[in-house]
Formats: structure tokens, C-alpha cells, sequence
């Protein structure tokens, strides 16, 4: 049998409520994660490792940033017929936005009649992981399914925020929860659910029928509408994720997915990157993440100008960042970053272009791009405090908005 032809769909249009301040002026996929990339770069590099190369990302809330990432970063070879495209929102089926996840597809139809394809995979733009969706295609073709659904456990006590899928022992989909507040939880294990990780593949022609509205009964979303429909019609199976197996990936890696939607998530997988033997490896060469590499110079430790040393332990620093005579520790420096001299970055995300003052302490902070912090200030150290200027996550980490100049 022939390779099937695949087009690529990336949702990449919600709003990202729950990110905010990163996403104040930003789309969540355009939110720089790990110092060097953006949140859309990990989708987007799974399809250009699988070589699915017939790419749109359907975008609509602030998209600027996310337009312009894709624009400078994602381009293929236009003679073979590749493509990274952005699709805003273009009113298409009349005088609205994007009612819902489906309803974007569904203003965006054109673009499935014009590529023909066989197979739509339909993937979220906003989580971290590595996948190689060739092996889930696969599977979905092997199956006969109309839909299959991308899976993965969760705790139970996290699975409220997910679909969460019941099925057979063939994998057959009976059951599809969206964000129930008493989700099922899998057979033989009280503690964990099924989740849907948000990323489908169709059929085609499933994909147009099911998601062309009747006037009765319109469908908006795929979670909450077309996956539990498509369920009904028992056309749906699930996909174990943790059956992929991706070049150059341990078994401590292995199944290996974050959704990065709330501000502690989106901490706590940065977090992951820097522990001395990370359960998710940059560094592996097999299976790239790609994005935008800016012409800067080397990442400089040096001393600061009174002569003292700089401490740096476990921690990322990108290119064109300095660190003079300053601590840093357990963190992630961004390019062109500037750390002088007796300050003390500790457990924290510093992005592009900051200035960290002399003799600041920032400790479990996020600070956005092109925040100066001055000389001698304290932030993380007094939740009191940096509740009157700044956002806390639940968890007690403080955002620093971008852009803010933080008074003396």
C-alpha cells in the first residue's frame, strides 16, 4: 500500500486564559518555553521529524508574534510542494470567529478540498512532548477507525481538565468524557485516567462530514462535540501513546507529555529541562526540536567588574546571554539576557532581552521579555509584597508581566 497523503492541521487559536500574564499579548503557542523555543516548535518538529511537510496552523487570538515565529522559522522547500502555513481566522462561512475548535475546521474546509489528502491529522499547538505521528497513523489506517484519539494516564485528581476516553480491549472508544467532574478512571487502577491528549487522526472524509453543521445540531468543539458524536457512530478508537517509540528517546522519556495551559505547568515543564538527568532530553540529536536562531554570540560566565566570580550550576543559558559575576542556579537564561554582578537568579525562567540588576535576588520567578529589574530588589523572597505588583501562580510562583520596568 501507498504512503497515504496527509495534511496537517495545528489548532493554535485559543486564548491561553489561563497563562495569563505570558499570554497578554501573545498567543499561547507563541509563549517561549526552555529558553530558545516556542510552545508551537514541539508540534511542529514531530511533523517535520515524521516528514508530514503540508502544514496550516489555524490561528485567531493575538497571533502576531505566533505569525511571525512561524514566518522567520518554519519554511520547507516550496519546489516539492511543502509548507508551513498560518490561517487566520478569515470569516469565511460569514461575520464570525472561530466558535470552537471544529468550527475552525469547519470555516477552513477549503484547505482540506484543495490538498485532497487521505489521512487529517488534527493536533493541539500547546503542549510538550516528542512524538512520531507516522506510528500513529499507522495504527489508525491498521484499525479501520474514522477518528483515532492520541492517549495518555493522568492522576485522576488532574483528569478533570481532560476528555477522558473509555474503550475496549480493541481499542474501540465507548465512552468520551469532557472535563467530567467525576471522570471514569481505567480498569484494574482507582488512581489514573485515560486522557485525550487533544490530537486526532481522520479520515477525510469523516472529518468533513462530521464536522459540517446540521441546522440543528451544530458542532463547535472537538473534545466536547465531535469525538463524543463520532463515538456514538462508534467510528472511534484510541491510540497508546506510550507505544510510540521515537529515535534517540530512553525509557525514562518515554510517554513523556505536558500540557503547559496553566502558569504552574508551564514552570514545572521548563523545570523539567534542568534536572541532572532530564525526563525530557533536548539534547537528542535524532529527533530535533527546531526553531528561530537569532545571529548572537556565545553564552558569556564571567566576573563581574569588582572582580567577583560568577556560580552557575544546573541550569540552561542561551546564546547572547551574560552572566557577570552573578549566581545563577537551577534556571533558564534566554538569549541576550544580562545577569551582573552579586545578583542571585535561583529556580526561576528568565526570557529574552531581561537585564537583572546588581545584587537582586529573584527566586521561583518567571520573568517575560524585556523586564528590568533593578539594583537590589527582592522578588519571590515576600509573597505579601509581590502580590501588590506582580501575578502568584496557585503554587506561589511570581510572573513578572512583559515589557515591565520594575520601580526602584
Amino acid at each position: 500500500m501507498a504512503d497515504p497523503k496527509v495534511l496537517v492541521m495545528v489548532l493554535a487559536g485559543g486564548e491561553g486564559k489561563r497563562l495569563q500574564p505570558l499570554t497578554n499579548d501573545r498567543a499561547k503557542p507563541a509563549v517561549p518555553f526552555g529558553g530558545t523555543y516556542r510552545i508551537i516548535d514541539f508540534a511542529l518538529s514531530n511533523f517535520a521529524n515524521a516528514r508530514y511537510l503540508k502544514i496550516v496552523v489555524l490561528t485567531q487570538y493575538k497571533s502576531h508574534s505566533l505569525d511571525r515565529h512561524i514566518s522567520q522559522t518554519w519554511r520547507f522547500s516550496d519546489q516539492l510542494d511543502n509548507y508551513v502555513a498560518t490561517v487566520p481566522a478569515q470569516m469565511r462561512r460569514g461575520p464570525q470567529w472561530f466558535q470552537g475548535s471544529a468550527d475552525a475546521i469547519y470555516q477552513n474546509l477549503n484547505l482540506i478540498t484543495d490538498e485532497r489528502p487521505d489521512i487529517v491529522c488534527v493536533f493541539g499547538a500547546d503542549h510538550i512532548y516528542r512524538m512520531d505521528p507516522r506510528q500513529m497513523v499507522d495504527h489508525h489506517l491498521q484499525s479501520g477507525a474514522g477518528v483515532t484519539v492520541a492517549a495518555i494516564p493522568v492522576a485522576r485528581r488532574e483528569a478533570t481538565d481532560f476528555g477522558v476516553i473509555e474503550s475496549d480491549a480493541d481499542g474501540k472508544i465507548i465512552e468520551f468524557h469532557e472535563k467530567s467532574a467525576n471522570p471514569p478512571t481505567m480498569p484494574g487502577d482507582d488512581t489514573r485516567c485515560l486522557a485525550s491528549m487533544g490530537n486526532y487522526v481522520f479520515d477525510t472524509q469523516t472529518l468533513i462530514d462530521i464536522v459540517t453543521p446540521d441546522q440543528t445540531n451544530p458542532l463547535m468543539d472537538m473534545g466536547g462535540d465531535v469525538i463524543p458524536a463520532l463515538t456514538r457512530q462508534g467510528v472511534a478508537h484510541v491510540y497508546d501513546f506510550s507505544t510510540n517509540v521515537v529515535p534517540g528517546q530512553d525509557e525514562r522519556e518515554r510517554g513523556y507529555w505536558r500540557d503547559v495551559g496553566t502558569l504552574d505547568s508551564y514552570y514545572e515543564a521548563n523545570m523539567d529541562l534542568i534536572a541532572p538527568v532530564p525526563v525530557f532530553n533536548l539534547y537528542n540529536d535524532h529527533w530535533a526540536v527546531y526553531t528561530h536562531r537569532k545571529a548572537l554570540p556565545p553564552a558569556k560566565v564571567s566576573r563581574g567588574v569588582g572582580g567577583e566570580p560568577s556560580f552557575v550550576d544546573g541550569s540552561l543559558l542561551c546564546q547572547g546571554s551574560i552572566v557577570s559575576g552573578s549566581h545563577v542556579e537551577r534556571s533558564i537564561i534566554s538569549p541576550s539576557v544580562f545577569i551582573d554582578h552579586d545578583a542571585h537568579v535561583i529556580d526561576s525562567i528568565v526570557m529574552e532581552g531581561a537585564h537583572i540588576g546588581s545584587g537582586a535576588r529573584l527566586q521561583r520567578c518567571i520573568i517575560d521579555k524585556n523586564v528590568i529589574v533593578p539594583d537590589w530588589a527582592r522578588i519571590g523572597l515576600d509573597p505579601d509584597e509581590d502580590a501588590k505588583r506582580f501575578t502568584i501562580s496557585p503554587n506561589g510562583i511570581v510572573v513578572v508581566k512583559k515589557g515591565q520596568v520594575i520601580p526602584r
